[in-house]
């Protein structure tokens, strides 16, 4: 997946857990559960969308690697 792809799969599954959340607001390295105010249960949702969109499993502990926009686009996009 590319950086862009990535963007905007979390934008999609943002829209359904957190209407009101605008990633475009969000820098690339800035917490995105404190950026859009996101509370464990949006996260894990969050987390959940973007195993099931990308086909990637995503293990708990790996969780963390995502908090941000660049972490997802390492992790999602294989350059982990």
């Amino acid at each position: 997946m590319t950086p862009e792809d990535i963007r905007q799969l979390a934008s999609d599954v943002l829209a359904g857990i957190a209407p009101e959340a605008d990633l475009g607001t969000v820098a690339d390295h800035e917490d995105l559960r404190e950026a859009l105010d996101l509370d464990s249960m949006d996260f894990l949702n969050l987390i959940i969308g973007l195993s099931q969109g990308s086909g990637v499993n995503i293990p708990e502990s790996d969780y963390p690697r995502l908090f941000t926009l660049a972490g997802m686009q390492v992790y999602l996009g294989g350059e982990a």
